[in-house]
Order: C-alpha cells, then structure tokens, then sequence
C-alpha cells in the first residue's frame, strides 16, 4: 500500500520545537541565494496573463512549480525547489497565479484554490514551445492543491509526457482548512491572509466600481464569510460551501493516472487530517501519502541543510519517474 508509515524527515532544528515556529520562522527569515530567472508574461486563452519564471537548462525535463495563497515565484520554497531542481539538470518553471507576480492581473476574477484552467494553459504552453521528454509538478499549501485537481481532474486526458506530483502541505479539504483558520492559535496566519486579500479586493473594486460590494468586510468574522462575500462570486462560484467542494482535491484525486506524492506534517497547524486522503491511498496505487510527525506548514528545515526536506523529497520521489 502507498502510505509510507515511516517519514524520512528527520525532524526541524531543535529550537523549532513546535509547528508554529516551524512554519513561521523559514517563512521570515529563510533566503535563498543564487536564483535567477528569465520571466515570460503568458496571455491566457481570455486575455489575462500570468507571469512565468524560467530556468532554462536546455534539459529535456521541465518541472512546473505552483506556490501557495498570496505566495509568488520568489517564496523561499519554490526558489529552494528551483535552485534544487536546477543543480540536478532539469529546467524550471514557476509561475505566478493572477495578481501574484507583482502587477494585478487584467480581468475582474483572481486566482483561486480550484482554478485549473491556467495551470493547463501554463503546461500546455511549455509542452508546445519546448522539446520536454517528461514535466513533472510540485505544488505546496494552495499550489499542491492546485496541481492534484488538475491531476485527478485531467485523468488520462492530461499530457502523456506528465509524470509524477509532488504536494506539500495542501489543503485538500478546503472547508476544513478554511475553519482552522479561525482558532485563536491561528490568528498570525488568518490576519496575514486576510490583510493581502481585502487589499486586492479594494483594488479590485477601484478598477470595476459597483461589482464588488467592499461593505461586506464589517460584516466578516470567520474566514467562510469572507469566501462567501468575495472569494466565491468573483471567482465564478455559487458560495463558499459551492467553492469547497469545486476547489478541494480531495474530491478529484481519486482518478489520477500517474503517481501523486501527498506530504502533510501531523502538526501542521492550519491542516489536520482531513487534507490527507489515507483511506484512499489504502486502495490506490498511484497514491503516495507522507505524514511527517513535525514540519509545520510548508516548512520542513533540516539542520545544516541549505534546502528543506520537502524539497528534496520532491526530487526524489520525481527523479525515479521522469
């Protein structure tokens, strides 16, 4: 069966002794050097844009990085995934959701934890420029999400050159990420988030005056509110409770056809064990499910490492498939 009942993480640094410093300090403080990137602005099929950052190493392997909520190509963990990938000769692209690359995307809606859409256009677009002989994925928090839809959505309509995922703390189920988000030892996180959305949503409504009824902030006082009054209709949703069943992975991943590696730490603390499909992996062959005892929320640090566990176990996992 794929559960890997023993992680080969080794555990944070000891002064990262709980899931919050886990999470919180490679967030603030961890930089990764020597990164450079070649950036493509990409027009989508409706006009929009989103921008990619190359790393173009004239391989024949391309890895496609998706970063997280309000995250972009320059987070430490996708240039750690970059620069790692990079060194072992494949070609990198990271691309920036809408409105996440520094300059806010031309369309009314946003980037969302279901939109699949421009990830499709994003791979299909290198597949068609480049001479790829494999692409494999890697997503973490909203952008492993993101890539296991897309996975289990596409099935065996996707690409046959796609090879493998590897997902680091997603929120696969979204409703129960969403009410995490809410507990008083999750206020760092729900007011980080929170601050970076209501700022595009007023920026929104400046350039589409009367769509977006800004009002509605007083009225927010759990984190389903505020999907309700913003993150659902201007992504095209009925509601939030119609956003979460559409965006969760975990109601699609049932029919991927190529093998996906699922990693959540147990003390993550904006995800718990609904957002890991074990009963699933039980069946599936395709499958991988890693749950870590700590590492926090896309954290994963290693002592003397200049790269994170997941990082590594991404190239792992995706090295032997491609």
């Amino acid at each position: 069966m794929p559960i890997i009942r023993q992680s080969s993480y080794p555990g944070a640094p000891r002064y990262l002794f709980n899931g919050h410093l886990q999470t919180v300090v490679p967030s603030l403080l961890r930089k990764v050097e020597g990164v450079v990137y070649e950036r493509e602005r990409f027009t989508l099929s409706d006009g929009d844009f989103v921008d990619i950052d190359w790393i173009d190493k004239s391989s024949k392997k391309l890895v496609v990085l998706t970063h997280g909520l309000e995250g972009d190509s320059h987070r430490h963990y996708i240039k750690g995934t970059a620069k790692l990938f990079a060194q072992h000769g494949w070609d990198v692209l990271a691309w920036n959701c809408r409105s996440c690359s520094g300059e806010m995307n031309r369309a009314f809606r946003l980037y969302n934890h279901g939109e699949i859409g421009d990830i499709s256009e994003v791979i299909n677009h290198a597949i068609r420029t480049k001479n790829y002989e494999s692409v494999v994925l890697v997503g973490y928090s909203m952008g492993g999400n993101i890539a296991l839809k897309y996975t289990g959505v596409q099935g065996r309509n996707m690409p046959d050159i796609i090879r493998g995922v590897a997902a680091f703390s997603a929120p696969t189920n979204l409703k129960t990420s969403a009410q995490l988000l809410d507990l008083p030892s999750n206020r760092l996180y729900r007011e980080r988030f929170m601050k970076k959305l209501v700022k595009k949503m007023t920026h929104k409504a400046t350039l589409h005056p009367g769509v977006i009824d800004l009002s509605n902030l007083q009225n927010v006082k759990v984190w389903k509110e505020f999907d309700d009054f913003f993150s659902a209709p201007i992504n095209g949703y009925r509601d939030a409770d119609d956003f979460y069943e559409q965006a969760s992975a975990a109601n699609f991943i049932k029919d991927v056809k190529v093998p996906v590696l699922i990693c959540n730490a147990q003390n993550d603390p904006i995800l718990n064990e609904d957002c890991v499909p074990k009963s699933l992996a039980e069946k599936h062959d395709l499958i991988f499910v890693e749950t870590p005892k700590t590492g926090g929320h896309v954290g994963f640090l290693v002592k003397n490492d200049e790269y994170t566990w997941a990082e590594r176990r991404a190239l792992e996992f995706l090295n032997s498939r491609s």
